[in-house]
Formats: C-alpha cells, structure tokens, sequence
C-alpha cells in the first residue's frame, strides 16, 4: 500500500512524500526547507532520500539543505551540475538504471523539458506496488506495465491557453514555452489510453497551472476516461 502526500503542487513548488510503510521518499524539494519541515511535522529524520527532476527552483530549492540534513539526493549529473551539488549525500543517476533506497526499486527515465538532464521515475515496492512519477514533460516516449499508482503533470488545457491568448492575458511566447515544456490534459489523456491502468488505485494530477487550469473540469475528465480514483494535488 503507497500512501502519498502532496505538500505542495504548483510553479510556486513542488514536493511529496511517498511511504509503503517502510521506506519514506520525498519526490521533489521545491520549497525552503523550513516548509518542508512543518509540512512533515519536523519528521526529517524518517526521509531515506529525496528524488529530483530537474534543477528548476520549483522542484529543486531546497535540495543543498535537504542535503545538509542527512539526507541522500537521487538526480541525474546533470541537474547536480546545474544545481552545484556536490558530496557524499549526492547520489548521481541515470536514466535506465536501477537504484534501490530501502524497500523501494526505482528506475528512472528521460522527460521532455527546458532542463539540463530532467528526469521521471518509476518506483516499485516488495509489497507489489508500482508508481510511475511523471512531471515537467510535454512528452513521454515510454509505456508501463502493472501501475497501481499514477502521479502526472496536468499543467493546463489549450482551450484555457488559446482563450487567454485571445484576450491578451497570455503572450504568444508564453504560449509556446508551455506548449514545449508541460504534459496538459489531452496530453494525460492519450498517457492513460496508451498504458496498462487496469491495476491502477489512484491517479494523482499534479503542478496545475494558476491561470490555465480547471482543478474540478480536470479531475471530472480524467475520471470519465479511466473510471478510476482521481486526486488533484493541492496548490
């Protein structure tokens, strides 16, 4: 059984902690730590390693304290370089190969974003469950097999997009920068058709856009296509 709970989801930051009950992660550390702290009721110490993305702030800003605090970070070469992390709590990865953190196996695999070396993860436990962690990608090339959990990027809906293009609370180039670096929901959708869900307990929607978004509309949608559990991260 995975229990997930979302601290923070949104360009403002992002972070997660994930617990088979044994062996607690946190996916992503884009708040200070401070809030970080407080969000996990100063149980640091319960953390076995922390999963970074990519370097941008939103996902990556407490990492050196994370660090600091004992705890191992996992993210490619890359993201550490762009990041200037360095010592023995950086683990550095890459994508295909395998890395075990307790009780969970995690695999990591190339995202389609404006970042140095970003990365998803899948994560397996020894109970049987499977997670697939996809965030900050406008693309994803893999398919995957016997998901129990989903959690995805559902920035925005080009419906939303065009309409604030149109009245000019949009720039064109802001436009085309979204476009290139975020999954939105017809993105999600065609994820969820191409992938075995038949497993799947829950899918969580994750780093909604403030203004290009529809927490209700999304989750409604995505429930209509898969009949599944879903859940809209907080903000």
């Amino acid at each position: 059984m995975i229990d997930i709970q979302c601290l923070g989801s949104s360009s403002a930051g992002n972070a997660y902690r994930i617990t088979d009950g044994q062996t607690s992660l946190l996916l992503e550390a884009g708040f200070p730590f401070k809030s970080l702290q407080q969000a996990l009721n100063f149980k640091m110490s319960g953390i076995s390693g922390c999963l970074i993305s990519h370097e941008h702030g939103d996902h990556s800003k407490a990492a050196k304290d994370v660090m600091k605090a004992g705890i191992p970070i996992y993210t490619s070469q890359g993201t550490a370089d762009a990041l200037g992390l360095s010592g023995h709590r950086l683990k550095p990865i890459k994508a295909h190969s395998q890395f075990e953190i307790g009780t969970w196996t995690i695999k990591p695999f190339e995202i389609e974003h404006d970042a140095a070396e970003p990365l998803g993860f899948v994560l397996a436990n020894t109970a049987g469950d499977k997670l697939v962690f996809l965030t900050d990608t406008y693309y994803c090339r893999y398919r995957f097999a016997g998901l129990t959990h989903i959690m995805v990027e559902c920035n925005y809906s080009i419906d939303i997009v065009n309409q604030r293009v149109t009245s000019g609370e949009l720039h064109p180039g802001q436009k085309k920068r979204l476009l290139r670096s975020h999954f939105g929901l017809e993105h999600v959708k065609g994820f969820l058709r191409a992938n075995d869900i038949s497993k799947v307990q829950e899918i969580w929607l994750l780093h909604l856009s403030d203004g290009n978004s529809d927490a209700d509309r999304f989750k409604r949608e995505i429930m209509e296509t898969t009949g599944k559990l879903v859940r809209v991260a907080d903000r």
